[in-house]
C-alpha cells in the first residue's frame, strides 16, 4: 500500500505536479472515499503562507474546486480537494481541437459562475487559465467544470507576497493593466476568462498582446471565421484592453452570454456530440473503486505507514526482522523538468480558419511557474509508484547512564517541531496582515 499521511490520507499514484510541490490521488481512510492531495514540497515561510492562504478559501460552489481539509506530517503539509477526473479544458482541445459554440457557451456561463462566487468572497483569482479549469468525466452528457488552484489568488486590500513591479501568473494571460502594475482586481479575471473562450474555439492559445495591439490600433476586429456575432459580441468585450470598457462583474457578463446563446443558430443534426473522457486512468495494484483491496486495519489511525516483512534469507537484520515503507514523492524541482507531451487526439478535428491576430501555441501540460497544479496526459496517469525500499528496523535505545544527562530528540521529532514551528510563523503573519 501507499504512504499513510497524518494517519488518514493514504497516497496513492501523482496525478499532477506544479511549482510548489505535486498532486496524488489518495484515499481518506476517515471518509471513506478517493481524494485530491496537494502535498507541499517546501517549508519555507514565504510558501507556507501562500499554502495557508490557500487552505483557507471555504467557496461552496458546484463550479468551485476549494480546499476541503488539510493535514502536517514531519516536514510536510497537504490539503485536499473532490478528486476530479475529466482533466483540463486542454485535455478537451487536445482531443476535439475548436469546440462548437453552444459546447463553449456551456463552459463559459458555468466558469462565470464560479468566479462570480469567488469573486463574491472578495477574491481575485489571478491565474485563470486552461490548465486551471478541470472538468468531471461527464462522457458524452452535460459537461461539468470546476475552476481551481488558488495557489496565487488573494483578496482585494491583502498585502501582496511579491516584490513591487512584479507580476505573479501564468504569461499569455496577463491582462494589460497587470502589465503595469496595477493592484489585482476582478476586471483581470475577467481578461482572462476572454481569453479561455477565444482559446476554446479556435483551438489554440491567442497571442494576448498581438490582441491588444489590434484592438489600440482598429478597435474592436470582426468576429472570427466560425465564431458567432453574437457570441464574439460578449468575448470581445471581455478582451477590451481598458478594464473600464469591459464587463463589470462577472454575473453581467453571463447576463449578456445567456441572451447571445437565444441567437445561436441551432445545432446540427450531424454534429458529433463532445465527450469528456476520464483521464485519471486506473488505479494501481491493492486499490479498488471502494478503497485499498488489501488487509486494511479498519481503524484508520491504526493503519502503519510501513508494514513488517520476512527478513531475506542469509541478511542479518538487527532485531530480527525488515520493514519496507512506499517510497515518497521525489522532492526534485519541477521546474527543471521537461514538458509532458500533450496527449494523442481520440478524434480529428475539423479545420477552422480562424484570423490568428499573432502566433499561435500549442496547448502545453508541463508544470507552471505559478504553482499551478494540472493533470498530465492520459498516457502517463495511473503508473504504479515507485518500488519499495527494504529499511532495517531501529535498534532498541541503549538506557541513559545516571551522569548521561537526558538522551537528545530523535531527529523526526525535531523535525516535526520545527514543520509546526514555521506552519504557526506563517499563520501568524497571515493572521497579522488581515488585521
Amino acid at each position: 500500500m501507499g504512504e499513510v499521511f497524518a494517519g488518514r490520507y493514504e497516497l496513492i499514484d501523482p496525478i499532477g505536479r506544479g511549482g510548489a510541490g505535486a498532486v496524488w490521488r489518495a484515499w481518506d481512510h476517515r471518509r471513506r472515499r478517493y481524494v485530491a492531495a496537494k502535498v507541499l514540497l517546501q517549508s519555507d515561510a514565504h510558501t507556507l503562507l501562500r499554502f495557508v492562504r490557500e487552505q483557507a478559501l471555504r467557496i461552496d460552489h458546484p463550479h468551485v474546486l476549494a480546499p476541503a481539509s488539510w493535514a502536517a506530517d514531519d516536514d510536510k503539509v497537504l490539503f485536499t480537494m473532490d478528486l476530479v477526473g475529466g482533466g483540463s479544458l486542454g485535455h478537451v482541445i487536445g482531443d476535439y481541437g475548436p469546440l462548437p459554440p453552444r459546447f463553449v457557451c456551456t463552459l463559459l456561463d458555468q466558469l462565470l459562475s464560479g468566479l462570480a462566487a469567488v469573486h463574491a468572497e472578495g477574491v481575485v483569482h489571478r491565474d485563470i487559465k486552461p490548465a486551471n479549469i478541470l472538468l468531471e468525466a461527464t462522457g458524452s452528457g452535460r459537461p461539468h467544470l470546476r475552476l481551481s488552484d488558488f495557489g496565487i489568488s488573494m483578496r482585494k486590500g491583502e498585502p501582496r507576497l511579491t516584490e513591487t513591479n512584479y507580476v505573479v501568473g501564468t504569461p499569455g494571460y496577463f491582462a494589460p493593466e497587470q502589465l503595469m502594475g496595477a493592484e489585482p482586481d476582478f476586471a483581470a479575471d475577467l481578461f482572462a476568462v476572454g481569453l479561455v473562450a477565444l482559446y476554446l474555439l479556435q483551438g489554440s492559445k491567442p497571442d494576448s498582446q498581438a490582441l491588444v495591439d489590434h484592438f489600440l490600433a482598429h478597435g474592436t476586429p470582426d468576429a472570427p471565421q466560425g465564431v458567432p456575432g453574437p457570441l464574439w459580441d460578449v468575448v470581445a468585450n471581455l478582451l477590451q484592453p481598458d478594464p473600464q470598457n469591459r464587463f463589470r462583474t462577472a454575473t453581467g457578463a453571463r447576463k449578456a452570454l445567456a441572451g447571445a446563446v437565444e441567437l445561436l443558430p441551432p445545432t446540427a443534426p450531424d454534429e458529433d456530440p463532445v465527450e469528456v473522457f476520464d483521464q485519471l486512468g486506473p488505479l494501481p495494484p491493492g486499490f479498488g473503486p471502494d478503497g485499498p483491496t488489501g488487509t486494511t486495519p479498519s481503524d484508520p489511525a491504526a493503519a502503519p505507514a510501513v508494514a513488517p516483512q520476512p527478513p531475506t534469507a542469509g541478511a542479518p537484520v538487527p532485531g530480527g526482522s525488515a520493514v519496507t515503507r512506499a517510497a515518497e514523492p521525489a522532492r526534485t524541482d519541477p521546474r527543471g523538468a521537461s514538458a509532458t507531451a500533450p496527449p494523442v487526439p481520440r478524434q480529428a478535428a475539423a479545420a477552422v480558419h480562424a484570423p490568428s491576430y499573432g502566433p499561435s501555441y500549442a496547448p502545453s501540460y508541463g508544470p507552471s511557474q505559478t504553482g499551478s497544479f494540472h493533470l498530465p496526459p492520459s498516457a502517463a496517469a495511473g503508473t504504479p509508484g515507485a518500488p519499495t525500499a527494504p529499511v532495517p528496523a531501529a535498534p532498541a535505545a541503549a538506557p541513559v547512564g545516571r551522569r548521561a544527562g537526558i538522551a537528545p530528540p530523535p531527529p523526526k521529532a525535531v523535525a516535526s517541531l520545527l514543520a509546526a514551528a514555521l506552519l504557526c510563523f506563517a499563520v501568524g503573519v497571515w493572521a497579522l496582515t488581515q488585521m
